[in-house]
């Protein structure tokens, strides 16, 4: 009995450790042999039996056939590859070029079902250079001291002209330019905290500044423009003389920029008295960022050429160029008021504009490409702007709540001792960490010249949503007190402007359902991509022996995701190798058991539904969902330890990642509910569940130590709100809230006397107001107390005061609002040229 049990945990213990570490077929097969030629040799002794032996030498001569390379490519791979070119999917050439924008770095990793972690370790922690520090802590925070919300929101719905001044002079529009053109040359992680601590103060400051720097005409400048056009656009976008904007967006398409009907046709036409070459431009677009005060428009339009002016094509399909905005049929200047946040936003049209072709960003033979330097750019783009807005918010919610709900007392107690309220501000810490790791982790990456594109839209999606979350969470603790609009509400705007992130650069939706796993199911995968590629290839030999190659890659990397799906279920990952030896190893580990799972639900989800799992967007949803909360946590590991692994910050990782990883479980349960294929679906349970669910969301307990970690000063409470505006100043309700924690604190032993003393009868007093001069009187507490307690509770008060108003002040119309205090300055002048210049050449540069 003992000896068959030996036999058994042989074959199939090897087996499963062969496919568990990947050893490759060659290896393999030659361990199995020496296996079958003992298990002959023992059956020949008389103790093994025939059956076996012979079913044994079956399995092995099956292993051997794929060792015969050219066999194996004629009777298996040819036969398989024909049929494979039936099934393939159609692809727009939108879709190809997002699938070829950026390149796969972690989040190959975790496809991969055997992440390699000093691959992500190796990379330095990101950190600020002297020059980017003292801008942060120079004109960034005088440019947050600055910033009135209200004024600019309510009053004004604009900033005023002395802070577009001081932006223009600091050049917080040029931090991505490079200093040869006058600009500030910042690292991807000091352009994402620029952004975090100007969302903190303001959403129209960090979205004013945020857009230029990111998707704009000088970023695509910089990647795909001429010398010439550098030349003549970057210093004057670094100086500010230059407004730019770029225009996607038009009524009829949105997400899908394939449906663009914008159009510029090649034609002959006059320029400066002479008959050229030109573009006959048509367009109307919407949502513009900072579209009613540019100078220069960065335009998307599909192009065509009927006439063969410049090639043999009619169609060229979306290209971009940069038009300047005085140039006679461009029409801008009116304005969207997105959720009430006084950003510049408005249309943009264009009637039969006529330019030379060398408006074409990267010139003439750049004509068609447009829709590639979009997702290239927004690969890079899109992880940073928007969620470092999100966590900058997050950093002011958290801070600001923490604070607020210890010194807002109901039934004699801080809020914050309500464990309802307690499990909002635990929301509100851990899901701020979650975005300050995904960021900095993400922008370091960046730094070190990788262009994660399935990451970004990661970040997109997770970090909008979350600190939509957190703004929910954050009125919640708040309550009327973040309801009621005027100079005292510090949530409110926030609140609002949430929805507007939710909404650009791929709406979130739609980011969710198709983009994520759809574009890394393709572009992150060891083997799909090079089996597109090689099925695609005109040349039918060299494409056999690449598809063949690639195949049975395939075929050894989801027997090994079966074997280390079911083994690291089984054991909970507990035996898994992980970098370090820390209180956070076990996590590490359970990122390793779901990338297996993750990455076998995969490849059933791809073998099972082909092509048609693009429609099946809500089983791509989830899968997208497992694939980002692994990221996710993998970014809070790195971030934890990036920042020095400090002690008091381990709840805020143990919330965050066992958060995260529930919630991998429960979206990979939902994908196996959902799968058509029940069979498959039944199959697949039992290699990613074997034990049932066994992932427990964050306890009660942990969430206490989160909340007593922002409601409390201390170093952790100040490393999650790192690069919000905290000032104390009369202006910065956030950091007053931090002052009057800081003295609450100073003063709790105080209350408590007071407290003790009214249970004693030596004070009679309920409201604690009459209580401070009995306490006194009654020797409680002595002159130099009663000042401390009169001052805290007078600031209190201040702080949880709301604003009223008299009818007439909330009327616009009757508001003070100076008409000079107008940002457009250079729009201004720009549409006085404009106007000039189109009676000047309205007669000589009609196109043709």
């Amino acid at each position: 009995m003992l000896v068959s049990l030996f036999w058994l945990l042989l074959f199939f213990g090897g087996g499963i450790f062969l496919a568990y570490r990947r050893i490759d077929l060659r290896t393999a097969t030659v361990a199995a042999g020496a296996a079958v030629l003992a298990y002959t040799i023992y059956t020949f002794a008389g103790n093994g039996y025939w059956l076996w032996m012979l079913l044994l030498w079956v399995g092995l001569g099956i292993m051997i056939v794929p060792n015969l390379v050219e066999l194996r490519r004629e009777k298996l791979t040819r036969p398989l590859l024909n049929v494979y070119r039936t099934m393939l999917p159609s692809m727009s050439d939108t879709e190809r070029e997002a699938l070829e924008a950026g390149n796969v770095w972690w989040d190959g990793e975790l496809f991969s079902g055997m992440p390699d972690w000093d691959r992500l370790m190796s990379f330095p922690a990101p950190a600020l250079s002297d020059e980017e520090q003292a801008f942060l802590d120079g004109p960034c925070e005088q440019l947050c001291e600055m910033l009135d919300d209200w004024d600019v929101c309510h009053n004004r719905a604009d900033m005023p002209k002395e802070v577009w001044d001081f932006i223009i002079k600091h050049r917080f529009f040029a931090m991505i330019i490079p200093k040869e053109y006058g600009g500030l040359e910042f690292s991807a992680y000091a352009n994402a905290m620029v952004i975090t601590k100007l969302a903190s103060r303001s959403p129209t400051a960090s979205s004013t500044i945020g857009v230029p720097n990111s998707l704009g005409p000088a970023e695509l400048l910089l990647h795909y423009g001429s010398e010439e056009q550098k030349k003549r656009y970057l210093p004057g976008l670094a100086e500010g003389t230059e407004i730019p904007c770029f225009a996607l967006t038009s009524p009829e398409a949105g997400s899908d920029a394939a449906a663009l009907i914008d159009s510029g046709v090649v034609c002959k036409g006059q320029w400066e008295g002479e008959e050229i070459i030109g573009i006959r431009l048509n367009w109307n677009k919407r949502y513009i960022t900072l579209a009613p005060v540019a100078t220069v428009l960065g335009l998307a339009f599909k192009l065509s050429d009927p006439d063969h002016l410049i090639g043999e094509q009619d169609d060229y399909g979306i290209t971009a160029a940069l038009i300047p905005t005085n140039t006679p049929g461009v029409t801008v200047g009116r304005r969207h008021y997105p959720m009430s946040i006084a950003f510049q936003n408005g249309p943009t049209s264009g009637k039969d504009v006529f330019v030379p072709l060398d408006y074409i960003i990267g010139g003439q033979e750049m004509a068609g490409k447009g829709w590639k330097m979009l997702v290239e750019l927004l690969s890079v783009g899109r992880a940073i702007t928007l969620p470092s807005t999100a966590s900058g918010g997050g950093q002011a919610a958290a801070y600001a709540t923490g604070a607020y709900s210890r010194i807002r007392k109901q039934f004699n107690t801080s809020i914050a001792n309500f464990e309802g309220v307690g499990e909002a501000l635990t929301r509100i810490a851990g899901h701020t960490y979650i975005m300050n790791a995904a960021v900095s982790v993400t922008a370091g990456a960046i730094d070190q010249g990788e262009k994660p594109a399935v990451p970004s839209a990661i970040l997109k999606y997770h970090c909008t949503e979350l600190g939509r979350k957190v703004a929910n969470d954050t009125m919640d603790v708040h309550g009327g007190k973040a309801i009621m609009l005027g100079p005292k509400n510090y949530v409110g705007r926030n609140y609002m402007a949430t929805p507007i992130a939710i909404t650009v650069e791929g709406a979130n939706i739609l980011t969710r359902s198709l983009i994520i796993y759809g574009q890394g199911a393709v572009r992150c995968h060891p083997f799909v991509l090079r089996e597109l590629q090689a099925a695609g290839n005109e040349d039918l030999e060299e494409g056999l022996i690449e598809f063949d190659d690639a195949l049975f890659g395939h075929i050894g990397y989801a027997i090994s995701n079966l074997a280390r799906s079911f083994f690291l279920a089984l054991t909970h990952a507990k035996f898994s190798q992980v970098p370090l030896n820390t209180p956070t190893r076990r996590y590490y580990q359970n990122i390793n058991r779901y990338s297996a799972a993750f990455a076998l639900a995969s490849d059933f989800a791809m073998l099972t539904l082909g092509g048609g799992l693009k429609k099946r967007e809500l089983l791509s949803a989830r899968l997208g969902d497992v694939l980002s909360s692994m990221y996710l946590a993998s970014a809070v590991l790195k971030h934890f330890e990036n920042q020095g692994r400090r002690a008091t910050d381990l709840p805020l990782v143990e919330w965050s990642v066992r958060t995260l990883m529930y919630q991998a479980q429960e979206a990979l349960h939902s994908f196996l509910q959902n799968l058509p294929n029940r069979w498959v679906a039944a199959f697949l349970r039992i290699f990613l569940f074997p034990r049932g669910r066994t992932y427990s969301a964050p306890s009660d307990e942990l969430a206490q130590k989160v909340v007593t970690l922002i409601t409390t000063t201390g170093e952790a409470r100040e490393r999650l709100s790192q690069f919000a505006y905290t000032k104390i100043e009369p202006g910065n309700p956030v950091g007053l809230l931090q002052e009057a924690l800081a003295m609450s604190e100073k003063v709790a032993p105080l209350e408590k006397r007071l407290r003790q003393a009214y249970k004693e009868g030596l004070i009679r007093s309920e409201y604690l107001g009459d209580q401070i001069p009995e306490a006194k009187r009654a020797g409680v507490i002595d002159d130099s107390e009663a000042a401390d307690l009169e001052q805290y509770h007078a600031r209190v008060r201040e702080l949880l005061s709301v604003d009223d108003f008299a009818p007439e002040e909330l009327s616009r119309a009757s508001a003070t609002h100076d008409p000079g205090d107008k940002p457009a300055k250079p729009a201004k002048k720009a549409a006085k040229k404009k106007t000039a210049a189109r009676k000047k050449t309205a007669s000589k540069n009609d196109a043709g």
